[in-house]
């Protein structure tokens, strides 16, 4: 036990080093912002679908873009992501060399823009994959393509791999992971690695570093009124960002507890926790005299014993009749003439068959 919990905190990059805890915590926290923003653009979406809509409809492109100017401005103001700094993180180029840079020197351009579009791009192209896979599999249930069709081939051929391969995937992430706590790996994300970089905590000259950079661009503005409404400005969105920054370590309980809320898992649990009984089939009433008796072949109507002429459906039992017959019955006596349903006239469904 002593062994697994030397290499639960230790590792070759020294105390630097994040524990695997502090890796996947900060992974999590932007996925459990995503559900929260998406469950609140649906319910004002669905408020006022003229105003709000098109948010829903481009949720995830809206999403992506504003995603991008903050990892943007924290990968360059801080050398890690909005989660990571959150964290007390940042990103450091792969090398040899023992010297590690500042949070406030930046990445290298590089490891910059890989950063960026694996921290950005590869969550957008992930979500919209699984989206289409389900689109997928809702219409082959509900096809009209020939079976032989090489459509239909080709995409039940990909519906067919894809589990598949979404098991490589998370395979991939749960193996580098295990090497992470083994000691036996620098990253316990592939992402990481692909971007050339890794992990490590923030030290005293960072920090330090950080609050001198923000106290030079403070006192580097001059006295004229222009500049002193930007600085004013520039104080106030510092603020906010300090207050979300603060506030964020309260909400990300509540966040992660929308995320397993709304996730389709528990919706299914709470569904058939809550769903109303199956109701019972249609009870016929054939004891009784006044009850029509269904007739063997399904195109004679139950009440005129004749072929059905402009045939026409009750709603309360779906039993077919004449409509002339079905009329008459139910302005006499307000009830399914089979069933006994209570029955109104503005339950009579006409029925159009292919011939019509």
């Amino acid at each position: 036990m002593a062994e697994v919990g030397a290499h639960l905190t230790a590792a070759p990059g020294g105390g630097d080093r994040p524990s695997v805890f502090e890796a996947v915590a900060q992974d999590g926290l932007m996925a459990a912002v995503k559900p929260a923003l998406q469950h609140l653009v649906k319910v004002l979406a669905e408020s006022n679908p003229a105003r709000y809509g098109f948010l829903w409809q481009w949720f995830d492109e809206i999403y992506v873009l504003l995603d991008l100017l903050l990892q943007q401005h924290y990968l360059a103001r801080c050398s890690a992501s909005f989660s990571e700094n959150f964290y007390s993180l940042k990103r450091i180029p792969m090398g040899d060399g023992r010297q590690q840079p500042l949070a406030t020197a930046g990445l290298p351009k590089r490891q910059h823009w890989k950063s960026l579009l694996l921290l950005v791009l590869v969550p957008y192209l992930k979500g919209k994959l699984e989206k289409l896979v389900s689109s997928l599999r809702e219409e082959d249930e509900y096809s009209i393509h020939p079976p032989s069709s090489a459509w239909k081939r080709f995409y039940r051929a990909f519906l067919a791999a894809y589990p598949y391969v979404n098991m490589t995937w998370e395979g991939w992430f749960l193996i580098q992971q295990l090497c992470y706590i083994l000691g036996k790996a620098e990253h316990h994300s592939p992402l990481l690695k692909l971007a050339g970089v890794r992990l490590v905590r923030l030290t005293a000259e960072d920090i330090q570093a950080l609050e001198k950079k923000w106290a030079e661009t403070t006192s580097s503005q001059t006295h004229s009124f222009t500049s002193r409404v930007q600085s004013a400005l520039r104080r106030a969105l510092g603020g906010i960002a300090f207050s979300l920054s603060t506030g964020l370590s309260v909400s990300v309980f509540f966040l992660q507890f929308l995320d397993w809320w709304y996730s389709s898992e528990n919706q299914e649990t709470i569904k058939s926790l809550t769903a109303l009984p199956t109701p019972p089939p249609p009870v016929h009433l054939e004891q009784e005299p006044s009850s029509a008796l269904l007739p063997s072949l399904q195109t004679v109507c139950p009440l005129c014993r004749k072929v059905r002429v402009n045939a026409t459906a009750l709603a309360t039992s779906g039993f077919v009749f004449c409509y002339r017959c079905a009329h008459g019955y139910v302005k006499a006596h307000q009830r399914c003439p089979v069933t006994g349903y209570a029955t109104e006239l503005q339950h009579l469904v006409k029925l159009y068959s292919p011939e019509s």
